[in-house]
């Protein structure tokens, strides 16, 4: 945009052009710093106590976070929220979906890597993650299955995720179908399409807003097996 392209402002702070919404800063960052000197080794041990800390701080569904995904070759980008389920010793983190319907897992098809991004408002921090994606087995994903409520096993039989739908009406006889399918089975098996993807990261970001908009941000980046350099980015 050129200069005299640009937005000026009224005297009462408000954007001239036709904006439904402008949001100016409202708020200072001010709960906490981070430095070098004091992060963990491994970054899923980072990830970890920061965790620990947002449950401590009754952070909602801290385990909520932005999936973003690509398509290839048209680069186009997609996000969404999803829950990360499990972060295992490995420092790789599963999601489990439909990766037979949904848009992301056309994403995946054609790109395999994926991002991920938390935010704790209460905690002012952030921490975003860069890797590759690779499936679990269905064995693997049984188990996490098992634990589902189970109109939740159900909806994952008959939903066709992403697909369009004429109405809800067409979605409720989905799942009466399966229901009556599965009236009488005690453990409803995982469907083939459906279950957990983990994300093997090669990059961590930690942020911890800081007033005047000088956050600290440290970045891990991978240089081998457990091994890691660490960084401090510019805010």
């Amino acid at each position: 945009m050129k200069i005299d392209q640009m937005p000026t402002m009224n005297y009462d702070g408000f954007l001239k052009k036709d904006d439904l919404i402008f949001a100016p800063p409202t708020e200072q960052y001010t709960k906490g710093h981070l430095e070098k000197e004091t992060l963990e080794a491994l970054p899923e041990n980072q990830f970890n106590k920061w965790f620990k800390e947002a449950k401590a701080s009754k952070v909602p569904l801290p385990e909520s976070v932005t999936l973003a995904t690509a398509e290839l070759p048209s680069g186009r980008v997609s996000s969404r929220i999803v829950l990360m389920k499990e972060l295992d010793r490995h420092g790789n983190m599963i999601i489990y979906s439909n990766w037979g319907t949904s848009k992301k897992s056309k994403d995946i098809k054609s790109n395999p890597h994926a991002s991920l991004t938390f935010f704790w408002k209460e905690m002012e921090r952030q921490v975003r993650v860069e890797g590759t994606t690779e499936f679990i087995s269905n064995e693997e994903s049984q188990i996490y299955f098992d634990t589902r409520p189970r109109d939740s096993k159900i909806g994952a039989w008959a939903s066709p995720q992403s697909s369009i739908v004429k109405n809800r009406h067409e979605l409720d006889a989905k799942v009466t179908v399966e229901e009556q399918r599965f009236d009488e089975v005690e453990q409803i098996p995982c469907p083939p399409y459906w279950g957990g993807m983990k994300i093997i990261p090669y990059e961590w970001e930690f942020f911890q807003g800081r007033k005047g908009r000088l956050h600290d941000r440290l970045i891990y980046s991978k240089k081998g097996e457990d091994q890691w350099e660490v960084h401090r980015l510019a805010p």
